[in-house]
């Protein structure tokens, strides 16, 4: 509760700009957990410091530059940039040498579930990029895809529960698997549109 306390605080005399930062900052690497992060923008909007509509649009603008950012470091850097001390300490040998196996068993599914891992986001997403394992365009639309389905939970979240925050905490807390729940609906009802359409033809 103390880190929403501070974030909120912070973000309602920054602004849009102050959540922008930060978020682009967890993409790459900054220990603060993105989720809180979105749930404080939802705050202020709730207290009318902004728009909570506007800040979705921030939250996803955030989220998808900081991801980029990582993806193309690892592009652009390849394997030598795993020689650089700050992304040594969080992508081992060991830790990349297993996100490739990910992705050599799940394909380009590995980024689209990335985004619902904590600690794990910038790795996998830095790994993607060295590895060439799925193109710039693949990478942006799956984890745009996934973005669109955190990042307002967590906005949303944060404005409709901004007057208590114990609850507010309890839900973040709970928000992963939430989360995950939400996919799994959406890919079950999925997967059942996608098999009455076949039966149809």
């Amino acid at each position: 509760m103390e880190l929403l306390n501070i974030l909120v605080e912070f973000f309602q005399t920054y602004g849009y700009f102050a959540v922008f930062s930060v978020l682009l900052l967890c993409g790459f690497g900054l220990p603060v957990p993105e989720d809180v992060t979105l749930v404080a923008g939802g705050v202020i909007s709730y207290l009318g410091n902004s728009n909570e509509h506007i800040m979705f649009g921030v939250g996803m603008a955030g989220v998808m530059l900081g991801d980029s950012v990582m993806f193309l470091a690892g592009y652009y850097g390849g394997e030598r940039i795993l020689s650089i001390k700050f992304i040594a300490n969080f992508l081992t040998p060991k830790r990349y040498e297993k996100v490739q196996e990910q992705f050599e068993k799940h394909g380009k599914w590995v980024v689209f579930f990335a985004r619902f891992m904590p600690g794990l986001r910038a790795p996998i997403f830095l790994s993607a990029g060295i590895s060439k394992r799925v193109s710039f365009r693949r990478f942006f639309f799956t984890d745009g895809l996934a973005a669109l389905i955190s990042v307002p939970v967590w906005i949303y979240l944060g404005f409709y529960g901004a007057t208590n925050f114990e609850w507010l905490m309890s839900m973040v807390h709970k928000g992963q698997a939430l989360v995950l729940g939400i996919v799994a609906l959406a890919l079950i009802i999925l997967g059942f549109f996608i098999y009455r359409k076949r039966q149809k033809e």
